[in-house]
């Protein structure tokens, strides 16, 4: 790990975060050139942190030597420029396997991902949580998302019990909800802007003293994604509202038209941007033709 506690958070709580797609070729294997290229990318467009193997990423689809391959390549692309945050989930045996192969590539942090599949009471996810963060000394940010879920109180009680909690990714976008969590728990954590497309609730995140989230779109619009954080921390609210409107609404209008397009139309924009990552992996699907004209449209428009 080449930072410290203070450090993560800084680099959490101001800068645009964001997690590039996994390379995959033709036979859908790790691409492990393009991936270098795309990560090298990401650092000489400013990102204040690197989540490799995210959601974005397919972790969900990845294979042990997929995940080992990725980290690795990371770390030793990114040298030490900015912190690289890699994924664990799955069972809490499967989470605290891929925690070792990030600790052994040197990985600055774990994004926590929600346990698989089965519907989890809020006392489990805690204890679940607690015994992977228990199995490493490295600095780990908890997705709160789909059945891992956690009210204030529990967050609360996962942070108190985890010293190298640093940090909660909101993945539910329930502004409500999350103003809860940050007046109970306070800075004690860093909170991140973390649902699909997060751009698009960027500015009740900011509202409520949420700074940053994750963007996907940097994948093939960095420029874009920039200036719209830029303008957002800036208050400049015309520059904000034209973005949203010429190009996060029509986005999203697309992306809710199939599940996983969440991903599969960060594929498709790559590509159309000449540094394709390859097709996503099953369960996910690629966009029609059609679609792919339409996403070509929409980033025309704002390029």
């Amino acid at each position: 790990m080449a930072f410290s506690v203070e450090q993560m958070r800084s680099a959490l709580s101001d800068g645009l975060l964001s997690f590039p797609i996994t390379d995959f070729d033709a036979n859908g294997k790790f691409n492990a050139e393009t991936f270098r290229q795309r990560i090298e990318s990401f650092i000489e467009h400013g990102v204040s942190a690197i989540f490799v193997a995210g959601g974005t990423g397919e972790f969900f689809s990845l294979d042990e030597d997929d995940y080992r391959q990725i980290v690795e390549l990371s770390v030793a692309t990114v040298k030490g420029r900015v912190p690289v945050i890699a994924s664990a989930g799955r069972s809490v045996s499967d989470a605290k396997t891929f925690v070792a192969i990030a600790d052994a590539a040197g990985c600055d942090g774990i994004l926590l991902m929600p346990p698989f599949l089965t519907e989890c009471p809020e006392d489990g996810i805690v204890e679940y949580a607690s015994q992977i963060m228990a199995s490493s000394k490295t600095q780990f940010i908890y997705y709160n998302r789909g059945n891992g879920v956690l009210t204030a109180e529990s967050v609360k009680a996962l942070a108190a019990a985890n010293p190298n909690m640093v940090a909660l990714k909101d993945g539910v976008g329930d502004i409500a909800a999350l103003n809860d969590t940050v007046k109970t728990v306070g800075d004690r954590l860093v909170y991140i802007g973390g649902v699909p497309t997060a751009e698009i609730f960027a500015e009740a995140y900011l509202s409520i003293g949420v700074n940053t989230y994750s963007s996907a779109v940097f994948n093939f619009m960095p420029e874009m994604a920039n200036k719209f954080y830029k303008a957002l921390r800036e208050g400049d609210k015309a520059v904000v509202t034209a973005i949203i409107k010429d190009f996060f609404i029509p986005f999203c209008r697309l992306r809710d038209r199939k599940k996983g397009y969440a991903v599969s139309l960060i594929k498709a924009g790559a590509a159309l941007m000449g540094h394709s990552a390859g097709n996503v992996r099953a369960p996910l699907t690629m966009p029609t033709a059609g679609e792919v004209a339409e996403l070509e449209a929409i980033i025309k428009k704002n390029a």
